[in-house]
């Protein structure tokens, strides 16, 4: 169904602004999802949002925005159009472009996860900053890992900041939930052999076979990896750090790593580089 909204103070709008909690969140099982990429890559991978809220006023113009509101009204969404000033009230953005899905979590169990014969996970501890964890998404995207393993999460990874970092690819690689101990324990149980990256490593991360099923740990933004995932580390390397900085923001230190496990993997055959796609011009500028 379609409805109308012009007050910033109307209740569905106030629900939204709640959404933002993270305890509100866990209470209610919903997320936000703001932005026409967003939503686009959302849908394009299955998700059924419960409503989208969508202001005409703030479309960019320079997208099929209208295709959104039909894919989610097909998909028993409720669609609340709303004035300017309502959408503000709701939006994360600065420039919102007018599109905010909300809908269900996503996060999926361990014991649902089938990984390959050359599955490539990556695992994160304790990541505290929304930002690092949706970048980390990214990346994962791009290289064609098959999960992210969140453990003893230090933020909630349906925080729309997650989302909005990710550019989406929240919903096109499975991100699942555990606590060290299981995911630890998973792993061995499925013959993955589990890279953590120290500084105080004799190998370069280029010097080990990254090929077969492997497991890129990374810990917490200050401290790094604890002794449980140290202890357990089959392999222990460095990334060279040649200037004054000793330590890299732990999404840079992901990309790194997953690439160089990108990168032998099509060396050796197991993965494929696809075409290059048709370039038109500058793409579309993130806000």
């Amino acid at each position: 169904m379609q409805f109308e909204i012009t007050s910033p103070a109307n209740p569905k709008i106030k629900y939204v602004v709640k959404l933002r909690s993270c305890s509100v969140r866990e209470e209610t099982g919903e997320m936000i999802v703001e932005g026409y990429r967003e939503c686009r890559r959302a849908l394009d991978h299955g998700y059924r949002p419960k409503a989208l809220f969508c202001c005409p006023d703030c479309y960019l113009k320079n997208e099929n925005e209208e295709t959104i509101v039909a894919d989610c009204r097909a998909r028993g969404a409720d669609v609340f159009v709303c004035s300017k000033a309502a959408f503000a009230k709701i939006a994360y953005r600065e420039r919102p472009d007018g599109l905010l899905m909300i809908g269900p979590h996503v996060s999926k169990r361990l014991a649902d996860f089938v990984p390959s014969e050359n599955a490539l996970v990556i695992v994160t501890e304790a990541i505290e900053k929304p930002g690092n964890l949706g970048t980390i998404l990214r990346s994962a995207d791009a290289a064609g890992v098959e999960a992210v393993i969140v453990c003893d999460r230090a933020t909630d990874i349906h925080n729309p900041n997650v989302v909005r970092a990710s550019t989406g690819t929240l919903f096109s690689v499975p991100v699942i939930e555990a606590s060290s101990a299981e995911a630890c324990n998973w792993l061995n149980q499925h013959g993955f052999r589990i890279l953590a990256a120290t500084p105080h490593a004799e190998k370069l991360h280029f010097e080990e076979d990254l090929t077969g099923r492997v497991a890129l740990a990374l810990g917490a933004e200050q401290y790094g990896l604890t002794a449980e995932w140290m202890d357990k580390a089959d392999l222990r390397v460095r990334i060279p750090m040649l200037g004054m900085a000793d330590s890299l923001n732990v999404s840079a230190a992901a990309t790194i790593l997953v690439f160089e496990a990108v990168r032998q993997r099509i060396i050796a055959g197991i993965d494929k580089v696809p075409a290059a796609e048709p370039w038109h011009g500058e793409g579309r500028h993130d806000h």
